[in-house]
């Protein structure tokens, strides 16, 4: 089918990313500066919250057109994305977060089974509220999005084919998952400032994670230099060439996998991008037990983070706050959907008796997968955003099997 022309004011991407980066730059140093009134805005509205948001504005009344830019995919997602997953693995203490212990599994496993469960308990609630929103192929719809709500988005698009999912109904629930997906995430980003607090209230132990975040700020400090132009050629040198060799492994990698592994589609060894995500955490791993991760003290950590709020924006640029319109009750299907998983994950975490930092991952590991939950990660502590990384990669090994187990189940409903 041919391209549809776009109507936005800007579509140069050379242009939006100027516009990205200076908007970034606009909040960072309002975030900063001395203004009373700023202050005690941001002390209500995370700077890293408006990062996501005021790009979805530019995208929703026009301004620019996300869905449409290389911006996110190539660029951040492909390239930025890799290169500071490895920088932020490069200052991670390995023995630290495995003094994390198994909660954080056992809240990812549970995320995962909230996820499907919240699909059966929504369709047969719409089924009764809106018995139109649940009729016809809908259900194939939810298998997809179980897809990426439980692995990524070649999970989803695994579950299309599948189901051989109608282009318009999986256009509609790609749409509910960037529109109730993404408000979640910015919720969770926006709480994640206020952890200490939920934390408080809840009397739960947070004495590892804090004890893992004081270490890596220690190591930090007792390392910090001022950077030269050497170091700082380093850290870029170093990240993006990881970046370089870890594409041009992936593609050769996926091919032999899918060609040689007959299970390597259930867990998406056949996609490239799963490669990258691995291959550049596992050369950042590797090197943090060398003298490479003395870089950090130059800022190598920083110059992840910076990379980081240029994923965030990118991200957030791809919202369509206006479409959340147009077939409200599909959205309403989505939210009571993503309510079921949120509050079934709560109980399991209040049960466990763990910090909010677990709960957040549990969920943004799974709704989010690896591009999206390192990012909520970085909200606690920078040096934490492998570990979302990690977590969301699971992902793309269980979603397609689970997702499918979603999707048979709803067709049975149907029936």
């Amino acid at each position: 089918m041919p391209e549809t022309a776009s109507t936005a004011l800007i579509t140069n991407d050379i242009v939006l990313f100027g516009l990205i980066a200076a908007t970034l730059a606009a909040i960072f140093w309002t975030a900063s500066g001395p203004t009373p009134w700023l202050k005690k805005f941001y002390a209500v509205v995370p700077a890293l919250l408006l990062c996501y948001f005021i790009p979805g504005i530019y995208n929703s009344i026009g301004l620019i057109d996300g869905a449409n830019s290389k911006l996110y995919n190539p660029v951040a997602s492909r390239v930025l994305l890799p290169a500071a997953l490895f920088l932020l693995t490069l200052t991670i203490d390995l023995k630290g977060v495995l003094r994390l212990g198994p909660k954080l599994l056992l809240m990812y496993a549970a995320a995962s089974i909230s996820v499907m469960i919240g699909a059966i308990v929504a369709f047969q609630v719409m089924g009764v509220l809106h018995p139109e929103t649940v009729a016809g192929d809908t259900w194939g719809g939810m298998a997809a999005l179980a897809g990426s709500w439980i692995g990524g988005g070649a999970n989803m698009v695994a579950m299309k084919e599948v189901f051989d999912v109608d282009e318009t109904t999986f256009g509609q629930f790609v749409v509910v998952d960037v529109g109730v997906g993404y408000v979640w995430m910015a919720i969770l980003i926006f709480l994640a400032g206020r952890a200490q607090a939920i934390d408080a209230r809840s009397g739960v132990d947070t004495q590892p994670l804090e004890n893992l975040k004081q270490r890596l700020d220690d190591y930090q400090a007792e390392h910090a230099r001022i950077a030269s132009l050497t170091d700082l050629m380093l850290i870029v040198g170093i990240a993006f060439g990881v970046v370089g060799l870890s594409h041009a492994i992936a593609t050769p990698a996926a091919a032999w996998f899918q060609a040689h592994v007959s299970w390597a589609r259930q867990v998406s060894l056949h996609e490239p991008f799963v490669w990258v995500v691995v291959l550049s955490t596992l050369v950042g791993l590797a090197l943090s037990f060398t003298r490479v991760r003395t870089l950090d003290g130059a800022g190598a950590s920083k110059i992840g983070t910076l990379l980081l709020y240029f994923l965030i924006a990118c991200i957030g640029m791809q919202m369509d706050i206006m479409a959340l319109l147009d077939r409200p009750w599909v959205f309403a299907l989505g939210i009571l959907w993503i309510s079921v998983h949120i509050v079934l994950l709560w109980i399991f975490g209040k049960l466990l008796r763990v910090p909010f930092f677990y709960f957040a991952m549990g969920s943004q590991s799974n709704i989010g997968g690896p591009a999206s939950a390192p990012v909520v990660a970085a909200v606690f502590h920078p040096s934490l955003a492998p570990v979302g990384a990690l977590l969301g990669a699971l992902g793309y090994a269980t979603g397609t099997v689970l997702a499918y187990i979603v999707g048979v189940t709803l067709r049975a409903m149907a029936t």
